[in-house]
């Protein structure tokens, strides 16, 4: 989280609060490599010759842009993300009310900062947004990558983004990764009613007190316990409100971290994509 200080005609200082990720970027120096090693090498190669054209969309936090997340790519090191098309893009200018209407990057309005569990959404925005990203997406399954291929992630209001995302659209998607995010509308919201079943889990065994499920689209949700912006409560909230409404989602809480992205988190992230892409585009 960012302050900048705004300068205005009165004389008082307006906080201006921006919830954008501080990655912290670990990086080894290349070693050389044992011959030994070259039939494992020509492994990995032909493991990620077979692995299908695939696609992650990343949303970025308020305030922050799209070129500013691009190094998270560099983290992916793995050889099944050699055909992975990476795309950052970066939320249009709007006026942001907890930030006393001061025009910033921002995917929808948010009303009050730290976000809690019960704080007020702004839906008409959430949608307008989500039908934006969906365009993005439609646009890349045209060109041919399998849906099954194509991840949504997402940081802070970009995680919100990335939820609603998800469970919005129409087909099954390799999945959707959350991170210091909140559900961004309420119980009683209509945009219940609109989640696709794509989204929704299906039950496949139930035997006395155990339950097996298929998620159709998966949701990966991290957050910092310490998180003092999107308060920990809001994301802790988020897994028991989507399991009411029939949605799974695999939720991993990370102590000692604030509101950040962590390499752990990333690493996570990398290992988590790869048990799911498809070896077809």
């Amino acid at each position: 989280m960012k302050f900048m200080p705004l300068n205005l005609i009165k004389p008082i200082v307006v906080l201006l609060v921006t919830l954008t990720s501080a990655v912290f970027f670990v990086f080894q120096s290349p070693q050389t490599q044992n011959p030994s090693s070259s039939l494992s090498t020509m492994s990995s190669s032909s493991s990620s010759s077979s692995m299908g054209r695939s696609f992650v969309l990343w949303l970025h936090g308020l305030g922050d842009s799209g070129p500013a997340n691009e190094p998270i790519k560099n983290l992916f090191t793995s050889p099944q993300f050699r055909n992975t098309k990476w795309l950052f893009p970066s939320a249009p200018n709007a006026p942001v009310t907890c930030n006393y209407g001061h025009v910033m990057p921002s995917w929808f309005d948010i009303h009050e900062i730290p976000i809690t569990a019960d704080s007020p959404q702004d839906e008409s925005g959430l949608i307008k947004a989500v039908k934006n990203v969906h365009a993005t997406i439609d646009k890349e399954i045209a060109d041919g990558t399998n849906p099954n291929n194509v991840f949504i992630c997402g940081f802070s209001q970009g995680g919100a983004l990335t939820l609603a995302s998800v469970l919005l659209y129409p087909k099954t998607l390799g999945g959707g990764a959350v991170f210091s995010g909140w559900v961004p509308f309420n119980s009683s919201s209509s945009i219940i009613g609109q989640i696709t079943p794509e989204a929704k889990r299906v039950q496949i065994f139930k035997n006395f007190h155990y339950s097996h499920y298929l998620f159709d689209t998966p949701l990966l949700w991290s957050h910092g316990i310490i998180d003092r912006t999107v308060l920990f409560e809001a994301g802790q909230a988020g897994p028991p409100f989507l399991e009411k409404i029939g949605v799974g989602c695999e939720f991993k809480a990370y102590p000692g971290l604030a509101h950040s992205i962590s390499n752990e988190e990333l690493r996570n992230l990398e290992s988590w994509i790869k048990t799911r892409l498809q070896t077809s585009s």
